[in-house]
């Protein structure tokens, strides 16, 4: 019999020891860590909380949602919409190809490797519960996270018209869960002002 809970872990450790190599380095309370590690930490504690059981192939892809994101930087694309789009495209299938390598090599059978590298395509939102899943925990580290110091950096209406469009990803429950996160004065007044009907 194959010990699910000590192969899922030796899948976490690959993914933790590849983020850790990022140059990238954020504080977190006081200390500096590597990016894309605290990034996949946050994902996992917040699928924790959303959803305390979720399966094995959502817990891998959320743990590897960005797997060594910045070997490929956005700069290396053009600028706009059709850029943007491309490095998405091109990071989606990066982060399956690299994760699919390590599942692999810690003993998943290719039907579950292949379910994970879907996840991470972020195909079928809205009609696969688990992607959706992962969408709305993704979409939830970013308000909990990120946006605070994103904001500042762009434009106000540009901050606004994200906001919107990372609401419209969200499922109903994903939306619901937004009023328990501990978000910043700025933060709920940008999501106010954004979601405001007037």
């Amino acid at each position: 019999m194959v010990d699910v809970t000590s192969r899922s872990a030796r899948a976490v450790a690959r993914f933790d020891q590849a983020n850790r190599e990022d140059p990238r380095l954020v504080d977190v309370d006081g200390v500096d860590r590597p990016a894309e590690l605290v990034y996949a930490e946050r994902m996992t504690a917040c699928l924790d909380r959303f959803l305390p059981d979720a399966p094995d192939v959502l817990r891998l892809a959320a743990r590897c949602q960005h797997i060594r994101r910045w070997t490929i930087p956005r700069g290396r694309y053009p600028d706009g919409r059709e850029g943007y789009r491309r490095w998405r495209t091109d990071l989606a299938r990066f982060h399956a190809e690299t994760a699919g390598a390590i599942l692999r090599d810690v003993g998943y059978d290719e039907p579950t490797i292949g379910r994970v590298q879907a996840l991470l395509r972020k195909g079928r939102l809205k009609a696969d519960p688990d992607a959706q899943a992962l969408e709305d925990v993704i979409c939830l580290v970013f308000l909990e996270h990120y946006l605070d110091d994103f904001a500042p950096r762009h434009e106000r209406p540009k901050v606004l018209d994200i906001i919107r469009k990372t609401w419209r990803k969200m499922s109903g429950r994903g939306q619901a869960a937004v009023s328990a996160l501990p978000l910043t004065a700025r933060v709920r007044g940008l999501l106010t002002e954004a979601l405001d009907p007037q």
